[in-house]
């Protein structure tokens, strides 16, 4: 029966000859391992058995009988649980029909609308050779050289710094280090102190005052004001490498030739070309999957969502404090989409009978293993994990389905270059 939304209340009743069977037989078995005093190994007569263990031996029955009488008669009556029932009891006693019900959510019907109606965009571009030019710029900018310079820091310089921190005229943890290198302007370490090191000399010392932010990662100094001695122990000017054969050996150019490294190069920016351009095919599907389709939600694969939510943040933050989490709230929208989406992705695996292609799962198997540098060990480590392996043809159905769907839509194209496509070389992205 319906109780709200997605929830049902199923009453079950077990007849009594069949839970006595079941303690029966389990009894029996016991008998012929039981250890009793004053009685061989296998020994132990029946009615001696049943009254030391009858109990704990009927409630472990029990027990075991709801688990799978709920599998019988959900599937008796051709219902989708959405996860495990809460159980209340309302029979229970020795000698008696076992009676119980169980209050679950089911799935919700899912129909998907047809996608001939979405129209997406496929960004398209041309890598250029100014477009290798811009990259080959960024990987020298990225492998400075630095000389020792004798005149005071300026901004883009590297200084090696002594540091020592105090609030309140008491030292902190982490507000001391020596020998750290600091690039001026970088913003590498508070804006005050930064600030500070321009104009200074090796061996100058400054006192400075600077205040944490209120959201910095250390709550313990989160918000305060701190006095800091900071020391200047060189000052080194910044290089950039010639673009030459030497510039592509130190990047580990099998020949050495800065014409393969141009090549390499290219290769990897059409890689990375293609993989954007898919991204984005993919979250526009997903998007107006998503939109088009509402649907009611299980709470708890809601709420299953949600902590794997939380707990992704929790691992990324280094911190093994759940308190300083954003409340639930903060993560519902997202895991109403992954649930909802999870849903829908599913019923177009089931409606067009897609299965994984093992090849495929080959193909990303492979690619994961090389990624570790030991892939020949990667690669057993990962048949050995049926987890890994799960996730290896997860992700390939995934793929497979959006397939499917870009064959289904609509598909403008849109020429773009190719910084505007990936964002290389824009604020806040790569470069």
């Amino acid at each position: 029966m319906t109780t709200q939304g997605l929830e049902r209340r199923l009453e079950v009743a077990v007849p009594g000859e069949r839970v006595a069977g079941e303690v029966d037989q389990r009894l029996k078995r016991l008998a012929r391992t039981a250890r009793i005093r004053g009685f061989r190994p296998g020994k132990v007569p029946y009615s001696v058995v049943k009254q030391q263990f009858g109990s704990q031996v009927h409630a472990e029955a029990v027990s075991d009988l709801m688990q799978s009488t709920f599998a019988e008669a959900v599937d008796q009556q051709k219902l989708r649980p959405a996860g495990g029932p809460r159980i209340e009891p309302i029979q229970v006693d020795p000698g008696s029909e076992l009676r119980y019900a169980a209050v679950f959510e089911v799935l919700p019907d899912v129909s998907v609308k047809p996608l001939e109606a979405i129209t997406i965009e496929r960004q398209t571009a041309t890598i250029t050779e100014q477009d290798v030019d811009a990259v080959l710029e960024t990987m020298r900018t990225q492998r400075p050289n630095f000389s020792v310079v004798t005149r005071a820091a300026a901004a883009g310089d590297r200084v090696t710094l002594d540091h020592e921190g105090r609030i309140d005229g008491v030292a902190f943890p982490g507000g001391t280090g020596s020998g750290l290198h600091i690039v001026v302007g970088a913003r590498q370490i508070l804006p005050e102190l930064d600030e500070a090191l321009v104009g200074m000399t090796a061996g100058e010392v400054r006192n400075v005052a600077a205040r944490f932010p209120d959201d910095y990662p250390a709550a313990a100094v989160a918000g305060k004001q701190a006095q800091f001695e900071l020391r200047v122990t060189q000052v080194e000017e910044r290089s950039l490498p010639a673009l030459d054969d030497d510039f592509a050996r130190g990047l580990g150019v099998a020949d050495g030739s800065l014409a393969t490294l141009r090549t390499e190069v290219r290769q990897s920016m059409e890689r990375e070309l293609l993989q954007t351009v898919r991204g984005k095919l993919r979250d526009q599907l997903l998007d107006a999957l998503y939109r088009d389709n509402p649907l009611e939600l299980p709470r708890a694969m809601v709420e299953e969502q949600i902590e794997e939510l939380r707990g992704q943040m929790l691992r990324r933050s280094g911190t093994t404090a759940p308190e300083q989490l954003p409340g639930r709230e903060f993560f519902e929208p997202a895991a109403r989409r992954r649930v909802a989406l999870g849903l829908l992705l599913g019923e177009i695996v089931r409606a067009q009978n897609l299965t994984v292609d093992r090849a495929r799962v080959e193909q990303r198997l492979d690619a994961a293993a090389e990624a570790t540098g030991q892939p020949e060990e990667a690669r057993r480590q990962y048949l050995a994990s049926r987890e890994a392996m799960r996730q290896f043809e997860s992700a390939v159905l995934e793929d497979q389905t959006i397939d499917w769907m870009l064959s289904q839509v609509k598909i403008t194209e849109r020429p773009l270059s190719f910084s505007e496509v990936t964002g290389f070389g824009q604020t806040g992205q790569r470069g």
